[in-house]
Formats: structure tokens, C-alpha cells, sequence
């Protein structure tokens, strides 16, 4: 039999994170790879009590086929909780943010369509719209986020105008950098003023460690942004439940997308969900998280102070799961991650996540899964491996090739 792949299908890559994850699951090995949440947070017990409630209460509705814009009363907690007036009839629930981020590409871009996004930005997120054969611009970024300037002057006009921005001003996977209050007013206004609708993905906004982040882009203009959130970074990920937020004049399409995926979000998942979040359940929840993650950022830190050596550089995020590390001129991240699998510990090279020019002496840490004897360890192996690599290069030794 001869297969014919789809022209998109060829524009297809597997993730760089999902292989290094296979490459962790090797005994011994000390993570900082992975975007998983520590399964310490995961309320294991108060799903079993909301799995009983709803199967006994509501079992047979929890186990049908239901309607595809997602579980009323889910969707009026999700409204609820934004910071901004949100009618529950503009909330799609979504398999996951993951999802939300695959309906958005299927409904606004074509091939060839421009679209702008930070630099670096969230691998996942140039994998769901890669299918569709975008041109992705990457805009100017710092430590406070995308450059609105450098964003008026990519937007495009015309036909050549982008369709959207996409955006993660709170953590930012994988920089772990936060927008302030003055950019994110200064990137909402030249979003609006070049006619480019923001796609604002926040996954991370409830993981702030001493204050919460500003308020959403999408509260600035909801009629021009799309605003993604996740239940996975409070709750659990294995439930695969997001949402998505979107303004009149481009909901219905989104919804007709969702019904041809998969027609609806699992029914019983939801009302887990619901049941679980009663009672002011978050409220009590997520600060247990932002302590154990903030702990597990500090020692991190910590760490990477009393280890590595002179040139390394690296940010300090108020918030979320990741920071970012700069290697010395000269080193090659992906070069680098066969070496340091040698002794146990593994990242993702920074390279992975730029939509064009990569900068590859770069690299992402999770700072949330691992215990802090780990992270001591791991840490430790880390430094030692790049000291190496530094001496290697020092002597004109050539760099190693990464095998996944």
C-alpha cells in the first residue's frame, strides 16, 4: 500500500520535549525537562469524593454524549472567576488549552497567513499551528515580555496583515517571564491600533508566588483577544480540561471547529470538575501550590548560584513552573544534553522553542517536579557538565551530537 501524506502532514515534527521525555524515563535520571506539574498538588482525594457524588447523583448525564460548548454550570464558575465581565454563554471548554490552541489555528489561519509571536515562545503552541501552514514572525522580546513597537511594526497590512498575535504574559513558558502592567497596556494598544487580535494563552496566571500579575490583556479589549486557561496547572492534567474565551463575532466558528473535533469535552471530567471547584475550592487549593513551587524556585536558585560557573545567566520568575539559562558564547544546548544524560539530569535545549533563528545556547529548567535533593544533585551534574564542555571548548575539542 502507498500512502500519500497531506503537504501540512510533511510540515509535521515530533516534540523536542516529548523525546526528551522518553530519554528521562531512563532509572536514575533527574528531570528538569518536563512542563508536569508536581503530582504532589494533584487533590486526590477530593476527586474521589467528586467522582462518587457524581456518579451516584448525576451518573447516567455524567456518561452521555453532551452539548459541545461544555457543562453550564463549568462554564458559569469559569466566567465567574475572570477579572473581567465575561457572559458563561462566550466560554467554550476545551480538551485542554491544547485544544483551544488547535480551534484558533483551524478558524483564522490559512496557509501562508502571517502570524506573530514572542521570542522564544511555547514549542506546544507552534505545533498546533504549524498544520495549517502559517508563517509565524517572531517580534522582538525581553525580560517584560514582547516589544509593542517591534508588534506594530511586524503586524502587517492588508491581506499581509497577521491574524493574530499569540501571547503569554504571566510565566511565560519557556522564559518564565512576566509582562508589566505598562507593557501590556502599551502591547494592547498597538495590537488594536494595527488591527491584530491578541490570543492571550494564560496557564500559569494562578501560580504567582509573592503578588498576582497585572490584569489580562484580554480585560484591556475583549473584542479584540482570545484568552485561553487551563485547568491542568490547578487541578490535574490527566483530566485534560481547558477553556477558551472568545468575543461573539468568532465564537460560533470555534464552537463549529470543537464539534468537528471531537464533539464535546468529556462530560464526566466536567462535572468532576464543577464539583470539586464548589465551595470555594481553588481559593483554598492554589496557595498550598504557589508555596511548594516558590520553595522549589528558591532552591533552584539557590543552586545555580553555589554551582555554576562564571558566564552562565540565568532569570528569576516570580511565578509558574520554569526559568531560563544562558549558556557561554560558544555552547551549544542540544550539543550539551547527551553529556549531561551521562549523568543523569536532563533539560530542553532553548533552540526548540524560536519560530525562526534560534539561539542555541540556551536552555529551560522545571524547577516543580523535582524534590530538593534532586535539584541539588541534578544541578551539581549540570554545572559540571557545561565546566566541561567550557574546558572542551577551551581546547578546540569538537561538541557532541544529540541523539533522541
Amino acid at each position: 500500500m502507498s500512502w500519500t501524506l497531506a503537504a501540512r502532514a510533511q510540515k509535521m515534527n515530533p516534540s523536542v520535549i516529548r523525546e526528551i521525555l522518553k530519554v528521562t524515563e531512563k532509572p536514575g535520571i533527574i528531570s528538569f525537562a518536563g512542563g508536569l506539574p508536581s503530582p504532589k498538588t494533584f487533590p486526590v482525594a477530593e476527586f474521589r469524593a467528586a467522582c462518587e457524588k457524581v456518579l451516584t447523583e448525576d451518573g447516567p448525564a455524567a456518561l452521555q454524549y453532551a452539548a459541545s460548548e461544555g457543562y453550564g454550570p463549568l462554564r458559569e464558575m469559569v466566567a465567574a472567576g475572570l477579572p473581567w465581565k465575561v457572559d458563561p454563554a462566550q466560554v467554550l471548554i476545551t480538551t485542554g488549552s491544547q485544544q483551544g490552541l488547535d480551534l484558533v489555528a483551524k478558524i483564522l489561519l490559512d496557509s501562508g497567513s502571517r502570524m506573530l509571536v514572542e521570542t522564544p515562545t511555547y514549542l506546544g503552541a507552534l505545533q498546533a499551528f504549524t498544520p495549517m501552514e502559517p508563517r509565524a514572525v517572531s517580534v522582538a522580546s525581553d525580560d517584560e515580555g514582547v516589544l509593542a513597537d517591534d508588534l506594530a511594526a511586524k503586524a502587517g497590512q492588508g491581506a499581509e496583515r497577521a491574524r493574530f498575535a499569540y501571547l503569554l504574559p504571566n510565566f511565560q513558558n519557556p522564559t518564565g517571564r512576566t509582562m508589566s502592567e505598562a507593557r501590556r497596556a502599551a502591547v494592547v494598544a498597538a495590537a488594536a491600533n494595527a488591527g491584530v487580535p491578541l490570543l492571550e494563552d494564560n496557564p500559569y496566571g494562578d501560580l504567582w508566588f509573592d503578588q498576582p500579575p497585572p490584569a489580562p490583556l484580554t480585560s484591556r479589549n475583549p473584542d479584540g483577544c482570545l484568552y485561553l486557561g487551563s485547568f491542568s496547572k490547578v487541578l490535574a492534567p490527566g483530566l485534560r480540561l481547558g477553556f477558551l474565551v472568545a468575543p461573539p463575532a468568532v465564537y460560533p466558528k470555534l464552537l463549529q471547529a470543537k464539534q468537528a473535533a471531537d464533539l464535546h469535552s468529556p462530560s464526566f471530567n466536567q462535572r468532576m470538575v464543577a464539583q470539586v471547584m464548589q465551595d470555594g475550592f481553588l481559593a483554598r487549593h492554589v496557595p498550598t501550590i504557589r508555596a511548594l513551587y516558590k520553595s522549589q524556585r528558591d532552591h533552584m536558585l539557590a543552586a545555580l548560584e553555589r554551582e555554576m560557573p562564571e558566564g552562565v545567566q540565568w532569570s528569576r520568575p516570580v511565578g509558574g513552573m520554569f526559568l531560563w539559562v544562558r549558556l557561554p558564547a560558544g555552547l551549544d544546548a542540544v550539543a550539551l544534553l547527551p553529556r549531561a544524560v551521562e549523568r543523569n539530569v536532563a533539560f530542553v535545549p532553548g533552540a526548540a522553542f524560536y519560530a525562526d533563528t534560534p539561539e542555541s545556547d540556551t536552555m529551560r529548567l522545571s524547577f516543580v517536579t523535582a524534590s530538593a535533593s534532586q535539584i541539588d544533585i541534578g544541578i551539581a551534574a549540570l554545572a559540571q557538565t557545561i565546566r566541561e564542555a567550557l574546558q572542551a571548548q577551551r581546547s578546540g575539542q569538537p561538541a557532541a551530537a544529540v541523539q533522541l
